[in-house]
């Protein structure tokens, strides 16, 4: 490589920097919005108890027989908001959402949500630049798959919101993780712009590290949805019981979607991704058989990586299986998870093998 190639490489990789951290500053103004959504939100209750008992425009009002002194009188009595259809039954609505079905909470998710999606685009730009910088994926190390994965996991969130998935509660929570990702990968994984070793420069970089990304953003996003349907189906089992939750837990989970949703929201990622990680399994090996000679040689990463997909698959079926729906399902689906990120942080960091090629 001549010099001046060295330098404009050299150049990439610190506009490479400069975007990420461009992007941990505007994801911090999003966490920021979002945290406000949900603030105002919560002031918001009265007015959704007020619509609540306002008779939609054109429809006519419930009447009910309140007994006066005078004799009997229609007036609008107050309905019943419904948390949970009735006692020992799952058929809940979702919560309003964030915002809380206010315009100012709403204001303020629609403000969060446009800055996640500039700062999505900043991001992906130092994705590209230090592929430029490296001349080749930029997944060669822990850094880059990091910076990566986040880039991703963003990018599919953006896409159900454009579908016109109902997931913007998920935003929160995205933005934290992903600051928190950033903030490992700048501080502890980063590693300059170098080459791989010769033996891993194949046309199956781009195709295996690409997938096993992608399955692990998607897989992300159903934990979330998981973990947060463990919390609602708490507080709907706990109202269903006749107990009160305290304050906050009410403010912020009354506007959740349901148990229900939540649960449905996250089987439907993971089994969506499964036949990807599956593929991203064989396209491992089949390049181990082309860089190092076997297709399968008990190396840690392999073998988390199946232990990965054997706890992904017992999920799924254990969906299909009566006695296990539910928890029981959704224990087992972070149990799933925590194997990927273990396969990603433990097995990279703590273990050694022929994935350690490039340190951190």
């Amino acid at each position: 490589m001549t010099p001046l190639a060295a330098a404009a490489n050299e150049n990439l990789a610190q506009i490479s920097n400069y975007l990420v951290y461009s992007s941990m500053a505007v994801y911090t103004l999003a966490f920021f919005a979002h945290i406000a959504e949900w603030t105002f939100g919560s002031r918001s209750k009265v007015a959704r108890t007020a619509a609540a008992l306002t008779p939609a425009k054109g429809a006519a009002a419930p009447a009910v027989q309140v007994r006066g002194k005078g004799g009997a009188t229609a007036v609008l009595d107050k309905p019943k908001i419904v948390t949970r259809s009735a006692a020992g039954t799952r058929d809940v609505p979702d919560g309003p959402g964030a915002a809380g079905g206010t315009e100012q909470g709403d204001l303020y998710g629609r403000i969060a949500v446009s800055l996640t999606a500039l700062a999505f685009l900043v991001e992906a730009g130092g994705v590209v630049t230090r592929a430029m910088s490296v001349q080749r994926a930029p997944w060669g190390n822990m850094y880059e798959f990091s910076i990566t994965f986040s880039t991703v996991a963003v990018g599919a969130y953006l896409v159900l919101l454009a579908l016109k998935k109902n997931v913007r509660w998920l935003g929160l929570i995205l933005v934290t993780t992903v600051l928190l990702d950033l903030g490992i990968a700048v501080t502890w994984l980063y590693t300059d712009s170098d080459q791989l070793v010769p033996a891993l420069h194949s046309y199956w970089l781009w195709i295996h590290v690409s997938t096993a990304i992608f399955c692990g953003a998607v897989f992300y996003l159903g934990a979330a949805g998981t973990v947060l349907y463990l919390f609602r189906d708490s507080y709907e089992s706990k109202l269903a019981g006749g107990g009160k939750p305290g304050r906050f837990a009410t403010s912020v989970l009354e506007r959740m979607p349901s148990a229900a949703s939540l649960d449905k929201f996250s089987y439907r990622v993971n089994a969506a991704v499964f036949p990807l990680w599956t593929f991203t399994i064989i396209a491992g090996a089949i390049w181990a058989g082309d860089a190092w000679g076997r297709y399968w040689g008990w190396d840690p990463k392999e073998v988390w990586s199946f232990v990965t997909w054997v706890a992904y698959a017992c999920y799924l079926h254990a969906r299909a299986t009566a006695g296990w729906k539910g928890r029981k399902a959704a224990y087992l689906a972070l149990f799933a998870f925590a194997c990927w990120i273990w396969n990603y942080y433990g097995v990279n960091i703590l273990l050694s093998g022929k994935h350690s090629y490039a340190g951190v």
